[in-house]
């Protein structure tokens, strides 16, 4: 499983690496798609926005177990890449002893809360018991969630993104069987949404740990591995903490510019939703190369080749902008339609076309600012990547989307486009934080 990214064709490994992250992305936007897909062919109204807004919840905290998760497979990478297997050991067994007393803290905390944050949702009066046990049974299956999430951060710090594919395809098709199970056989409604998203998660779980026993990884974990070492896991919450608020924060501004939609009325609100649900699918390829170049770029800076790690990035950046440019130019050309594929209601064809023009150019300068991302917290400066993404969205995105929603009143892509212009400062803040570092690290060799 253990798989060395620091030879060989960057490009290739690119390729090897990231192909298989990319399907595990898409196979976990159809894991929660699923729930709400299958919950609206047996329930009513009430049980699916229970659901809907339970899963708003749930894969906000998710996004943020990920981040944090980012830690563990860089400090994992620069140990493999510097062939320092003892301190892969070590970077192993301190990440479970630290993510699974997280997780239990997280859950014991969020059970308590559950009512509040069903409250803070704005959750209709009608759909308010069968969110609180939709959340209820998805907070208990914390643990098994965080455990799936740092076993797939374990793998990727390996260099072996192919496994991790497998166990959510395992768990996507479990999720389906028992949904069905739950939902239509059994109609348990919320409840059994929630438990078959826990149970497929669970098994999922279970065939990881059966696959690491019996598949021989490079890497001895013994008993001592798991004491918790203050430094081990102080540089894993260095790296994991600025990403996890990050991804948390990103969260909450596509909430606060829904709610900006919603303002406009529901012909716009109906657009704006859809047209975010569309970007999301886009935005696997700006993720996957995030991943990707964590991954391989931590192997190669703890193999001292920081000019290979800088080579992952511009291949990355490559990829993605190159992915961005033909998607948005396509778009310009084809907008009315995508939306058309989620609804006949002329208004909103029209207004998520508009929305989706401007908004496509994102998914350009996302592609550029999270590959960047993924260099610094190679580097292990994920604050940076904190910096840039927190300084766009309070100076240009949520500022922008509110002027410009009051400001053109008839038509939503000058909206689009200010989503997009906050990425765009990501970009300029990225090059100019990267020129720097590259300037300081110039001048230390000179010195």
């Amino acid at each position: 499983m253990e798989k060395d990214l620091t030879t060989g064709s960057v490009f290739k490994n690119i390729v090897y690496f990231s192909l298989p992250y990319l399907l595990s992305y898409f196979l976990q936007t159809l894991y929660g798609m699923a729930d709400l897909f299958i919950i609206g062919q047996f329930e009513g109204v009430a049980s699916t926005t229970a659901v809907s807004v339970g899963s708003q919840v749930m894969h906000m905290l998710t996004v943020m177990i990920v981040g944090l998760a980012m830690g563990t497979t860089v400090t994992i990478g620069q140990a493999i890449g510097g062939k320092n297997k003892k301190q892969a050991a070590l970077d192993i067994g301190n990440s479970v002893t630290l993510f699974m007393a997280v997780s239990i803290l997280l859950a014991a905390v969020l059970l308590l809360l559950v009512k509040p944050i069903v409250a803070v949702m704005s959750t209709p009066a009608e759909a308010v018991s069968g969110t609180i046990t939709y959340l209820t049974i998805c907070f208990i299956g914390i643990p098994f969630i965080t455990a799936y999430n740092i076993i797939s951060s374990i793998f990727r710090g390996m260099g072996d993104s192919k496994s991790p594919m497998y166990f959510i395809a395992i768990a996507c098709g479990a999720n389906i069987v028992l949904d069905y199970v739950f939902m239509g056989a059994l109609h348990l409604g919320p409840a059994g949404a929630a438990l078959g998203t826990t149970l497929s998660q669970t098994i999922s779980v279970l065939i990881a740990l059966t696959v690491i026993l019996r598949k021989k990884t490079g890497i001895s974990v013994s008993r001592a591995d798991f004491k918790p070492r203050r430094q081990i896991m102080g540089k894993i919450l260095q790296i994991g903490i600025p990403i996890c608020c990050q991804d948390g924060l990103i969260q909450v501004a596509f909430i606060i510019i829904t709610i900006i939609a919603n303002r406009r009325g529901l012909t716009d609100a109906a657009a704006v939703g859809i047209v975010e649900k569309f970007i999301s699918f886009l935005f696997l390829v700006p993720s996957s190369m995030l991943s990707t170049v964590s991954a391989l770029g931590a192997q190669n800076i703890g193999a001292k080749k920081p000019e290979r790690a800088k080579e992952v990035l511009r291949y990355a950046t490559m990829i993605a902008v190159g992915f961005g440019v033909i998607v948005t130019v396509l778009i310009q050309f084809i907008a009315e339609p995508v939306v058309g594929m989620f609804t006949t209601d002329q208004g909103v064809i029209l207004a998520g076309g508009q929305y989706l023009r401007g908004y496509i150019f994102d998914v350009i300068f996302a592609g550029v600012h999270f590959s960047f991302s993924g260099y610094f917290c190679a580097c292990g400066k994920s604050g940076l990547s904190f910096l840039h993404n927190i300084t766009a969205i309070v100076l240009v995105r949520v500022p922008g989307v509110y002027l410009t929603s009051r400001l053109f009143p008839a038509t939503l892509l000058p909206m689009g486009l200010a989503t997009a212009t906050g990425s765009l400062l990501s970009v300029i803040i990225c090059v100019i934080a990267f020129t720097v570092i590259n300037r300081k690290e110039r001048n230390a060799v000179f010195s």
